[in-house]
């Protein structure tokens, strides 16, 4: 068995080693500390952000639909007032542009 004095001097060589990297402090539970994560969904569990959160998302897909609305009507259908999904005002939109590529190249 070794003497007291013996293991601190391995502990002292062992831990000035170079190649030895300093270990990082984990946080204990019993500091209360909470990971980014759990902070996050903490927040995020709050009414004030889903109430937040739900405007910001209204206003992103209105103007989503204000832009197809505008592209919508730029393109040429027949009749002029038919209904298309968003899929189909852009399948139209890449036609109608290389209608007008090849318009300009003749």
């Amino acid at each position: 068995m070794t003497s007291n004095g013996e293991s601190r001097e391995v502990l002292q060589i062992i831990t000035s080693c170079n190649n030895v990297a300093p270990r990082k402090r984990e946080k204990s539970s019993d500091m209360g500390a909470l990971s980014r994560e759990e902070r996050r969904r903490r927040r995020r569990a709050t009414q004030k952000y889903r109430t937040a959160h739900a405007t910001r998302e209204r206003i992103r897909v209105e103007a989503f639909n204000v832009a197809f609305a505008e592209l919508r009507k730029l393109l040429p259908t027949l009749p002029p007032d038919k209904k298309l999904s968003k899929i189909e005002i852009l399948r139209l939109a890449i036609c109608y542009i290389a209608y007008l590529n090849h318009v300009l190249d003749a």
